[in-house]
């Protein structure tokens, strides 16, 4: 019997370029998401010249900048970063879930990686959970799942 062939990438950050999206609503969560994803690129090998920050004004907003980025070619992976907390109205539901959908259609329509480093939580001490610098930081998780897909595609084509 053959050996099953197992594609992976690992989360290395050498030789290639990345983007960072990243929200200033909620900045106060925000802050330490994008301080855990620069971290992590650099951890895995990155160079500072090789990573672009782009702030745009809220979640809604994080899509439409994430596809313009896929699309110059200019990018291996996109880490889009976000905080959006649940209130008393539905305005939640509608911003959390155009920007999942934008999101993904935007890196299957530029075939660039993308990855989802937004928060959907109900309370603010959720959020300061998921992006404590000390422990499971989202930032750094997706900054990780950016690098592993882009050196998949890579091996891929």
């Amino acid at each position: 019997m053959s050996e099953i062939r197992v594609l992976e990438g690992p989360a290395a950050a050498q030789g290639r370029r990345a983007a960072i999206v990243a929200a200033r609503f909620n900045d106060f969560i925000v802050a330490s998401l994008l301080k855990g994803a620069i971290e992590t690129w650099q951890v895995c090998g990155g160079a500072p010249a090789d990573l672009t920050v782009a702030r745009v004004p809220g979640a809604f907003e994080l899509p439409l900048v994430a596809r313009k980025l896929g699309a110059s070619r200019r990018f291996d992976a996109i880490v889009a970063l976000g905080c959006v907390i649940r209130g008393d109205t539905p305005h939640f539901d509608y911003v959390a879930g155009e920007c999942a959908r934008g999101l993904q259609l935007a890196s299957l329509e530029t075939g660039v990686p993308i990855a989802f480093g937004v928060l959907t939580v109900n309370t603010a001490e959720q959020a300061l959970e998921r992006a404590a610098t000390a422990g499971a930081n989202k930032g750094a998780e997706a900054m990780r799942t950016a690098l592993e897909m882009a050196a998949l595609l890579a091996r891929l084509e």
